[in-house]
């Protein structure tokens, strides 16, 4: 396996719009393509398997997606 030392970015097609992954030694960084902000989560918060990180980050990616604040 190939040791993650630096930021990788791929753009993906989330319905029909473009964003942008960023997977980093830290975490995991989802972003609309264009957009500087976007939702954060850390490889820690992600292996303890934190369900109130995971219910927010849900919550907050619908609550934007709906009002067109991104």
């Amino acid at each position: 396996m190939t040791k993650l030392e630096k930021p990788l970015r791929r753009e993906i097609d989330i319905n029909g719009e473009a964003h942008v992954v960023v997977i980093s030694p830290e975490g995991l960084k989802l972003t609309v393509k264009g957009k500087r902000r976007g939702h954060e989560i850390t490889w820690q918060d992600l292996v303890r398997g934190n369900a109130a990180i995971a219910t927010a980050l849900n919550a907050s990616v619908e609550a934007n997606h709906e009002s067109g604040d991104e």
